[in-house]
């Protein structure tokens, strides 16, 4: 294992500590370990997120103006705990409520509900929405149903436009909701990736085999086979995105009115011709800049060919898994709300436009 730490078991802490130096308008805490804007989100709904580390920039390099207020790191592929979550809420909630945006891996969901289930205690609304667009799979050893990938991104941006906009907490849950429901995404890799702690690679790939249909926390995928061409695992992804059929499922929220957790219903859209999209190329943390837009190259021809534009677009990387070479596609399906929402200024450590 050759990487850039001092002791595994502080890897987070010591990252923590270089991000709070290089970014002085952004405050980090230790101990529960959270990042927050400074000042909190007081006259308004505050958006909280977070996860394992070893994913950045997601999540702290996310917190900003006009994207999340907080976000709580965990160890390396390992959720936060509900202790950082509270301690996060607390820190930047005023009285219009807090979203938690989550992805669905089982350690996330339980720790963020046990989180909210504290600061309502508290006296201070939460609404939790679940991030589920991986197509790949219905469910994992990490997940109850479709993993969480790089809607995630988008709902993040998305939610924290609506919260500056003004909107309320059940506007903002249904906004997240929406994005939710209108994304899909699919990843792959190339190479395994090795955690600190392990110290030995999440799964043995040979030097002519590709994985297809990853998670990020280096979980194998759903088919292993000789590596192709940039432009056929571009077609693969692609194709296996843009022809998903629509998926059902139950998805634990708090219903307010009951004052319990409830199993709410829902359903993603089917892409079709004439339909306009944010796409992005993720690369997994290995892949050069160069290579993913060979892979986007390939995208927005497959688009053209579905009749699907592609009005906005990422290319690098912003979900990654540790130094996994590999990438995802994401497609989010945009009408006006969700566009104007993405386009709004945002200033972030990792995202950035419009100041």
């Amino acid at each position: 294992m050759k990487k850039l730490i001092n002791n595994a078991e502080d890897v987070t802490v010591e990252q923590l500590r270089g991000f709070d130096r290089a970014h002085a308008d952004i405050d980090v805490q230790f101990d529960p370990n959270f990042v927050a804007v400074a000042g909190g989100a007081k006259d308004r709904v505050a958006v909280i997120s977070g996860g394992g580390s070893g994913h950045e920039p997601l999540h702290g390099g996310f917190v900003g103006m006009g994207m999340l207020d907080a976000a709580c790191p965990g160890q390396v592929f390992t959720s936060p705990t509900p202790d950082q979550m509270y301690a996060a809420g607390k820190a930047v909630a005023g009285d219009k409520g807090i979203l938690q945006i989550v992805k669905n891996y089982t350690g996330d969901v339980l720790n963020f509900q046990m989180a909210a289930d504290l600061l309502r205690d508290d006296g201070i609304e939460v609404r939790n929405v679940i991030i589920d667009d991986d197509v790949a799979l219905k469910d994992s050893l990490y997940t109850a149903g479709r993993r969480g990938l790089g809607t995630t991104l988008i709902a993040e941006k998305v939610c924290g436009a609506a919260s500056r906009e003004g909107y309320d907490l059940n506007q903002m849950a249904a906004l997240c909701r929406k994005v939710n429901t209108y994304g899909k995404s699919m990843g792959m890799a190339l190479t395994s990736c090795t955690t600190p702690q392990n110290g030995k690679p999440s799964f043995d790939l040979g030097a002519d085999e590709m994985e297809i249909g990853i998670g990020i926390h280096g979980e194998p995928g759903v088919e292993r086979s000789k590596i192709k061409t940039a432009d056929k695992i571009t077609e693969a992804l692609a194709t296996r995105i843009l022809t998903d059929e629509a998926y059902t499922r139950e998805l634990s929220e708090w219903d307010a009115d009951k004052g319990d957790w409830v199993e709410v219903e829902t359903t993603d859209i089917t892409f079709a011709k004439g339909d306009e999209v944010i796409a992005i190329v993720n690369g997994m943390g290995g892949t050069p800049l160069s290579e993913l837009y060979t892979v986007y190259a390939k995208l927005a021809e497959i688009a053209d060919q579905h009749g699907i534009s592609i009005v906005r677009n990422l290319v690098g990387n912003y979900i990654t898994s540790l130094e996994m070479a590999g990438m995802s596609i994401t497609l989010v399906k945009v009408d006006e709300e969700i566009l104007r929402f993405y386009d709004a200024p945002v200033k972030t450590p990792a995202l950035r436009w419009g100041v």
